[in-house]
């Protein structure tokens, strides 16, 4: 069945114009919630005389308002606990908490900590994704022999991390989502997955010109018709494990699976709906000019 994608084109800009705005305005109106990875905190080591559960210690140092950015098991019965910012008297509630229901609990080192992740370390970040776009950029173009290609890839990958930072920005103006290290690392791999879809349609195109020739809309409407079963199968599967994830992974990676959720959304969407049609009105208006 012939399906007309590139009619509804208007129709894709707009949904994505209203998801950029909706982003401009959330980062502009309350920012990013950064986690204890971008402004420091305080690192604890307590050592316990029983078995002890990390998730029901983050749940129950939650509940009571204490942040809690990671317990790591750092010998038989010693964890080492990274919260945020406390005093003298949420320290001894701290303590309180975790002898409780006969467990005993002992603080064997407590010391403040600067962030994790500085200014430095986002500065060459930055630099990484720059090299990184201007990488895919000069493959893609290589690859189909021509720099609209690698040009629509790179703003269909830019549409996507923009608007996953701004859904961030309301989820943690909504629901107190942090911005931490796992988000940045959900961050880079949305980047990944949004181009490489984006090349299998692109692929596609390339195939069908060679072999049938006819206009851009006509290629990439039978692109897009050829490659959407696949592409849909291939992010369900993704999603259902994510989704798994946030249900019984528990509380410390939640919001990292919900952000490769949410780009996963966005880069099967992008794919077809950012990146095929930005092809299209280039090629247009090249040809008309």
């Amino acid at each position: 069945m012939k399906i007309n994608w590139m009619k509804y084109r208007l129709l894709y800009a707009f949904v994505s114009g209203a998801l950029i705005a909706l982003s401009v305005f959330s980062l502009l109106n309350w920012g990013l919630q950064l986690g204890i990875d971008f402004r420091g905190g305080i690192v604890v080591e307590y050592q316990f005389s029983d078995d002890f559960s990390s998730e029901n210690a983050t749940n129950l140092l939650s509940d009571n308002n204490i942040e809690v950015g990671g317990i790591q098991q750092i010998g038989e019965n010693n964890y080492l606990f990274r919260l945020g910012d406390v005093d003298q008297s949420q320290r001894d509630k701290i303590l309180e908490l975790l002898n409780q229901d006969g467990q005993t609990a002992a603080e064997i080192r407590f010391e403040r900590v600067g962030p994790s992740i500085g200014p430095e370390l986002i500065k060459k970040t930055i630099y990484a994704l720059l090299i990184s776009a201007g990488a895919i950029l000069g493959w893609v173009a290589l690859q189909f022999k021509s720099i609209k290609f690698g040009a629509s890839a790179i703003l269909a990958m830019l549409h996507d991390n923009f608007i996953l930072i701004g859904i961030f920005s309301l989820l943690g103006h909504f629901y107190n989502a942090e911005i931490d290290f796992l988000f940045v690392t959900a961050l880079l791999t949305t980047l990944s997955f949004s181009v490489h879809d984006t090349i299998v349609v692109y692929d596609r195109i390339r195939e069908i010109r060679k072999k049938h020739g006819g206009t851009i809309e006509e290629v990439a409407n039978r692109a897009l018709t050829e490659t959407m079963r696949r592409s849909i199968n291939n992010s369900v599967t993704i999603a259902l494990m994510l989704v798994a994830l946030m249900i019984f992974g528990g509380s410390t990676i939640f919001w990292f699976a919900a952000a490769l959720l949410i780009g996963t959304v966005l880069g099967t969407y992008s794919s077809p709906f950012v990146a095929v049609p930005i092809l299209v009105f280039w090629e247009k208006m090249q040809k008309r000019f």
